[in-house]
């Protein structure tokens, strides 16, 4: 997809909990410009929108918190485990969420940029790949992956696990990819990987 002196698009994944969006950040602080996938799911579901309102129909009035956000940590409780509701899900939000991602990826290429840099927790499974030159997968340790996640979503270790397990293997994502960068590591280290990885991609593309 990527010609000499024109923007290398990189997409970021890995496995919920592995630091995608910390490494999404050291690209950012280093000046490029990202697409965070997160953000747009929240925007496109924001309070007024025809998409939440969409989620109210299918899925109740309990997924509306008080502010008239939606609540997406119960959103995904309801629908986790349950392949009818997760594919109503899906096919809800996922085109809004694609074609928004879309329109950035173009205006950020349009800016002339060397490198633009998304987060796609789901890059596999959404099938996202084709829209990048290369891709990173972040890693950590399976153990480490299980207690942040129990820890932030404040789940059960076996509920954790359910979740991980849910998504493609950690491992067959590091196969897959181009690159891959590890988060169990101090924070410069970890910088100085992502300081590495930029100037291999610029070197190697001429950019």
């Amino acid at each position: 997809m990527e010609e000499l002196g024109m923007t290398y698009k990189l997409g970021i994944t890995g496995g919920i909990a592995t630091g995608k969006t910390t490494v999404a950040n050291d690209f950012r602080a280093a000046g490029y410009p990202v697409i965070d996938l997160d953000v747009i799911a929240r925007a496109v579901a924001a309070p007024g929108s025809k998409i939440l309102s969409q989620l109210q129909h299918e899925f109740g009035s309990m997924i509306i918190q008080g502010d008239g956000t939606l609540n997406r940590g119960l959103l995904g409780k309801v629908v986790f485990g349950h392949p009818r509701r997760l594919s109503k899900l899906n096919a809800i939000i996922q085109p809004a969420i694609r074609e928004r991602f879309e329109g950035e990826l173009a205006e950020a290429v349009a800016t002339g940029a060397d490198l633009v840099v998304a987060d796609v927790p789901l890059l596999y499974e959404q099938k996202y790949e084709d829209y990048f030159d290369g891709v990173a997968v972040v890693t950590v340790p399976a153990k480490q992956q299980q207690e942040r996640l129990a820890v932030r979503d404040g789940l059960t270790v076996n509920e954790a696990l359910a979740r991980i397990d849910a998504q493609l293997p950690l491992d067959e994502k590091v196969a897959r990819a181009d690159f891959a960068i590890n988060t169990d590591v101090p924070a410069e280290l970890r910088r100085v990987e992502v300081q590495q990885l930029i100037a291999h991609i610029l070197n190697t593309h001429k950019l």
